[in-house]
């Protein structure tokens, strides 16, 4: 019999099964507080619980642990990425930056993504599989047991589409924010999609209190279809009534996020198309230099960059230009991964 996936579980789930062990209650809050605020590795680190009880439980459980495979570490910006190792072979990607209001890390929710946007690496080598909430609660522990530094945001902008593993995501989620266990608040999480309108929706109804990212990347829906192909499916126009909505019922501003592609989509016709997208709307502009990869000739140029930056400004958009972090070390997500299965 498989053993189950013990990070995986909801407090209610895990107190269930102890019960079910003829365990006294306590017992799972004890356990829950070793895996989620100590961050145990092994059951026999519970120092709190009796050695017999920890066999019982290494007999019934797992901890799922990942192994960093690989990491990098910038030289000018204190960036460090990471590649890991899951328990079937996998391999994914998450990497912490510095910020002045402290430590964010982004990190993967599935193994490859079925998108398809021309300009992302993650997407070339095909999906593979969604990841376990206790895979992506992983990542967080992982780096900061490698790291010795406190994780204090969080972006789901990694490898993959997260509203695409919608159902590992929100429990992820529920888990992260747990009051007995990391207690993280919401409002430090950012999750990035590149428009699953019908899931925006799903989400908008749970009114988690998350930062929603939408992937725009083009103000028309002609030149949004050929580099993002999610847009032949969700329209430009149903994308931001799904947005409006999302705004409505939670009451949180939205952040778009557009990859500056020189000769693509950084000219006027594509600067006007943005302002009347966004005019009026209780929104934020993230404008991110294109990452350069060498399957695609897509190419970053600041000088467009800051012009288009600077003329959005001037209309009144609420833009700002994403400050590249892990230059030296190629901190993009997708990349590593790929260069190490090759």
């Amino acid at each position: 019999m498989d053993r189950i996936d013990i990070l995986s579980l909801t407090l209610d789930e895990l107190t269930e099964e102890i019960l079910k062990m003829g365990e006294k209650k306590f017992r799972a809050k004890q356990i829950f507080d070793w895996l989620h605020c100590k961050q145990a590795v092994s059951f026999s680190e519970m120092s709190n619980i009796s050695s017999s009880l920890s066999t019982k439980l290494e007999e019934k459980f797992c901890i799922k642990n990942l192994i960093v495979v690989r990491k990098l570490e910038s030289l000018i910006d204190n960036t460090v990425k990471y590649l890991y190792e899951l328990d079937d072979g996998n391999h994914i990607e998450s990497v912490l930056m510095d910020y002045k209001h402290g430590n964010s890390l982004c990190i993967s929710t599935q193994v490859g993504c079925k998108m398809g946007c021309k300009f992302c690496a993650s997407t070339i080598a095909g999906f593979k599989r969604n990841l376990l909430p206790s895979e992506m609660l992983g990542q967080v522990y992982a780096a900061e047991r490698n790291s010795g530094r406190h994780v204090d945001s969080i972006v789901l902008m990694g490898i993959g589409e997260p509203l695409d593993n919608f159902d590992n995501v929100v429990r992820f989620l529920q888990l992260l924010s747990c009051e007995e266990g990391r207690n993280m608040s919401l409002r430090h999480v950012s999750l990035s999609t590149c428009g699953l309108v019908d899931r925006i929706y799903d989400l908008a109804e749970l009114r988690m209190g998350l930062t929603l990212s939408v992937s725009l990347h083009a103000s028309s829906d002609e030149k949004r279809s050929e580099i993002m192909p999610v847009n032949k499916r969700y329209s430009i126009g149903e994308l931001m009534t799904a947005c409006r909505d999302y705004m409505d019922k939670t009451g949180r501003r939205i952040s778009f996020e557009y990859a500056v592609i020189k000769g693509v989509n950084d000219g006027k016709q594509d600067a006007d198309g943005l302002i009347r997208l966004l005019k009026g709307m209780n929104c934020h502009l993230n404008l991110i230099p294109v990452n350069e990869i060498k399957e695609r000739d897509f190419k970053a140029d600041r000088n467009s960059l800051s012009a288009f930056s600077d003329y959005l400004s001037q209309k009144g958009i609420n833009v700002t230009v994403r400050r590249t972090l892990g230059a030296d070390i190629n901190a993009a997500c997708g990349q590593l991964r790929r260069e190490y299965e090759i």
